[in-house]
């Protein structure tokens, strides 16, 4: 395993930078508000309440649109600022204890990029030709467009060639540069299109000078414990689990829960996955559930389950948003956020104190990083779990999604650590409340 030893510590607040300060939707040379990256500066102590330890950025390099599509990976997008506004930002961030995790996308590019742009004008001649995977017409010519591989579809992203060393070459030095201006480690987009020999050997080249970065992959389906493996990556995001989570609380389901927190244990066996129940991809939570009354079950799953948490900008304050398979259909779970923490509705703000208690829970027992679950009692409708790494420590999570309070094992637990239940009915007992849920220690 080549985990850095602080991502045993590490909660991120995950943020999509050009939604996050209303940057125009496409690349422009002359944005109406020059240093927005700089718009995240009232927020770090905001992270730091919330009980963050990191911040994990979207995509802020040089793109045409939406920052997935890169056309210059050591430039800081216009829209957002300039590699000054960055370096505040990394030194602001730093001064709090906050480390920062980039996303790199390092499968694809838009077509504006410079090695493609050459192609187009040069043709098979082009000495970045191999940076791609080309089918040229005929007789092709300068000036010609040859149709290319592109990612799943999206023809404005050129699909990069990865057999090809100085792509390697590139990713490599890219990596570098960014960790060695501040950066803590890669969130790596669209890990799963590329092959896991590029991911090892990159990884292994950048952690020859940078052995503490943190590299987690972006893997959808699979086996994920085989993808980090063959990678040499730390982390994959927790699909998975995701999904268990919504769905279970939908259904009255604990079934579908208990089965994805076994495969979870599988996987802790041999790396800690990135655990969410947002991101910038899907629908937000607070959307995603039929009741939002069963919103904090849903936090505390995240919060107890071992791996590494990311909350999802807004997330923490019950913001709602529904990702559309269509074009712009991202933009409502991507949105602008207020100019500054005082400028947030207080509507939010329970959900954000359930965020804080549970977030603080979590930090106070870093253990829960690699922490494995055992089902003390399952049925539709009510879940108990107790959470331990092999040491002396465990916690024991409580859910009830029934309209009636229900009693249930405490599992040796005398306390009540977050959430509300109460200790009764003989030793090893305790009464959730109807639709309640607790942690107890």
């Amino acid at each position: 395993m080549n985990e850095p030893p602080w991502i045993q510590h590490a909660v991120w607040w995950q943020v999509y930078p050009l939604g996050f300060v209303g940057a125009e939707k496409n690349a422009t040379t002359d944005p109406a508000a020059p240093h927005r990256l700089l718009d995240l500066l009232p927020w770090l102590d905001y992270a730091v309440e919330l009980g963050a330890s990191g911040l994990a950025l979207g995509p802020v390099f040089a793109s045409e649109t939406h920052g997935y599509d890169t056309t210059d990976y050591f430039r800081i997008d216009p829209r957002l600022g300039t590699l000054e506004d960055f370096d505040t930002l990394v030194a602001e961030a730093h001064q709090r204890g906050l480390r920062i995790l980039l996303d790199g996308v390092f499968n694809h590019t838009g077509r504006s990029f410079p090695a493609f742009q050459d192609v187009l004008l040069h043709g098979p001649a082009s000495a970045n030709a191999s940076w791609f995977t080309l089918d040229w017409a005929a007789g092709a010519e300068p000036g010609t467009e040859p149709g290319y591989r592109d990612f799943e579809g999206h023809h404005h992203l050129v699909a990069l060639n990865h057999e090809e060393p100085a792509v390697a070459d590139l990713v490599v030095e890219v990596m570098a540069y960014w960790l060695g201006r501040g950066a803590a480690g890669w969130r790596l987009d669209a890990a799963y299109a590329v092959p896991s020999s590029f991911w090892s050997a990159v990884t292994a080249r950048v952690r020859s000078s940078h052995p503490d970065a943190y590299f987690v992959g972006e893997y959808i389906h699979g086996d994920y414990a085989s993808d980090v493996r063959a990678g040499g990556l730390d982390s994959a995001t927790q699909y998975e689990l995701w999904k268990a989570v919504w769905s279970s609380l939908n259904d009255a389901n604990f079934f579908e829960l208990a089965a994805a927190l076994e495969r979870h244990n599988a996987l802790l066996a041999s790396f800690a996955p990135l655990t969410f129940i947002g991101n910038h991809d899907v629908t937000r939570i607070a959307s995603r559930l039929t009741d939002p009354e069963l919103l904090p079950h849903a936090v505390a799953i995240l919060l107890t389950t071992g791996g590494t948490p990311s909350i999802y900008y807004g997330d923490e304050q019950g913001y709602r948003g529904v990702k559309e398979d269509r074009a712009g259909g991202d933009d409502d779970v991507r949105p602008l956020f207020p100019r500054s923490p005082g400028d947030l509705s207080p509507v939010g703000r329970p959900v954000f104190e359930v965020h804080q208690q549970l977030i603080g829970l979590r930090r106070r027992h870093p253990w829960l990083h690699r922490a494995t679950s055992e089902i003390l009692h399952l049925s539709n409708e009510v879940l108990t779990y107790r959470m331990s790494a092999g040491g002396p420590e465990s916690l024991v999570v409580a859910l009830n999604l029934s309209q009636r309070a229900q009693p249930v094992g405490t599992g040796g637990a005398a306390s009540v650590l977050a959430g509300r239940a109460t200790l009764e009915g003989g030793p090893g007992r305790a009464l959730l409340p109807a639709r309640g849920w607790a942690v107890l220690g």
